[in-house]
């Protein structure tokens, strides 16, 4: 029986395939980076053809490195950037118009206007998320609006969308299969938890014909079957799941109450709420955490839009450090009672403020303040972001006792320990910290026989460190009060 698994952790800045055993372990991994678009002011997009030709490659390649053939493969899994809206010609393949990313922020006079009109409510209801630009809804209203003679082909069959995992799944299978799972359609805001299903409610709000939309499985199922030339051999879709429900997934968070937080290009905090959708009262999401044998356990999230993204400003925009791992360097000399704030509000806002106009912002300057503060400031913003949510969560009656923590500025361990200090919990640092595409593993794993339940992916996971809050109460408040002051400043009221 074939025991490697194939992970593609289709990520907003870069495409990823790795390679795993039938123990979780990774053999192999190819990353590839792509061309981000920003054609205005808040608009972000990428190049649907570029993200499918990265995807192949990495495939090909982290295959490669690890000696194994498509033929060896059990299945493949794929996570995805979340919400970033593809709409493509159902003969041809081409895509109408670049992908519009989860960060775009275009849309945000719509969305306000149907709050306006009094909508939020029946959408929070339905789909346990707010009326934002960051949803896919509205793109895909955007995108029929604009691109000539869209909308009529769209209700004549002939236009078909999907969110990235549809988008590699119909490449894949050669145009043969238009599917998503109940994760990433949760992500629409034109699919209704409770029943899980397309709302045509919805669909008629915002103006999406049902045709275009992809069948939703759950997270682990039959997707559909490889091209032979994509890989050397057919291999079966297996599993699909967006980003931070594989990264849930992937950390084993499978009881309620457990909570993973994923630092990549932005922040997002899971806390697994079980069979109950919790409505939260505070602004957070209610969203399917996962869907197995037809079974949805429900999920409350928090969104932050910018995390590692501050850090690649620091680096690309203003030059201030050539690479990430510098920044670890001048936090050690700034130490944690840094006066500076920066507020990456570069796309807006995300949880709990919802300001989708809000600009970024550095607080506190002085003669003093030098490069070394501004970089210590961007590491602790994603920090004081992450309490943003966790005080929140805590506000809407959900516990949380620890964090498990994944993705690339995990491995920092001057801002695992702010962030254990700031939080005021422990924070779990797993040993594999690719937990999103493990994830993705994981649920193509549980289709094809690899893993046989949840309890053995359980016992898969492993904690490499914990971080132990150690800061006076009367320094966390005053750094925190001062971060509330700062985000503030910078909101539109």
């Amino acid at each position: 029986m074939s025991r490697y698994l194939l992970a593609i952790d289709q990520g907003t800045t870069s495409s990823r395939a790795i390679v795993f055993d039938d123990k979780g372990i990774q053999v192999a991994v190819a990353q590839q980076e792509f061309r981000q678009y920003f054609p205005k002011d808040g608009w972000v997009e990428h190049d649907a053809m570029e993200i499918w030709d990265s995807t192949l490659t990495v495939c090909r390649e982290a295959l490669r490195r690890g000696k194994v053939g498509a033929d060896e493969l059990a299945g493949i899994g794929i996570t995805n950037q979340r919400e970033t809206t593809v709409i493509w010609d159902r003969v041809t393949g081409e895509p109408i118009h670049r992908a519009i990313v989860w960060q775009d922020r275009r849309t945000a006079s719509l969305c306000t206007k149907l709050r306006q009109d009094g909508h939020e409510p029946m959408v929070v209801d339905r789909t346990g998320l707010l009326i934002d630009p960051y949803f896919s809804a509205t793109k895909i209203a955007w995108i029929l609006d604009t691109v000539e003679n869209a909308r009529q082909r769209a209700e004549a069959g002939e236009l078909a969308f999907g969110t990235i995992d549809s988008w590699l799944l119909w490449n894949l299978t050669g145009g043969k299969r238009h599917r998503t799972d109940a994760t990433n359609a949760s992500r629409t805001a034109l699919f209704n938890i409770h029943t899980q299903q397309w709302d045509p409610e919805l669909l008629r709000l915002f103006r999406v014909p049902e045709g275009m939309l992809p069948e939703v499985l759950d997270c682990a199922a039959e997707y559909g079957v490889t091209e032979p030339e994509c890989l050397g051999a057919p291999v079966m879709v297996a599993g699909i799941a967006g980003d931070q429900h594989a990264a849930l997934i992937g950390q084993a968070c499978f009881g309620p109450g457990m909570a993973k937080s994923t630092y990549g290009t932005g922040c997002f905090l899971m806390l697994n709420t079980g069979q109950q959708a919790l409505r939260s009262e505070n602004r957070l999401l209610t969203t399917v955490a996962y869907r197995l044998n037809g079974q949805p356990c429900y999920a409350i999230e928090g969104s932050i839009f910018v995390a590692g993204a501050a850090m690649q400003w620091l680096r690309d925009g203003l030059q201030l450090i050539s690479h990430a791992r510098e920044s670890s360097a001048h936090a050690a000399e700034v130490g944690v009672n840094n006066p500076v704030y920066l507020v990456p509000a570069f796309t807006g806002l995300g949880a709990p403020h919802w300001d989708p106009n809000a600009r970024g912002a550095i607080l506190g300057l002085t003669r003093d303040t030098g490069i070394a503060e501004i970089v210590t400031a961007g590491l602790q913003s994603v920090c004081y972001q992450t309490k943003d949510l966790v005080r929140a969560i805590r506000n809407d009656g959900a516990r949380l006792e620890s964090l498990r923590v994944d993705g690339g500025m995990a491995v920092n361990d001057w801002v695992m320990q702010f962030l254990a200090d700031i939080l005021n919990v422990p924070v779990d640092r797993p040993r594999v910290t690719e937990t999103t595409a493990l994830g993705a593993a994981y649920l193509a794993g549980l289709q094809t026989g690899v893993f046989d339940s949840l309890e053995q992916i359980t016992s898969l996971w492993a904690c490499e460190r914990q971080f132990l809050p150690d800061m006076t109460p009367g320094l966390r408040e005053s750094l925190y009060a001062g971060w509330l002051d700062a985000v503030e400043r910078v909101c539109n009221h």
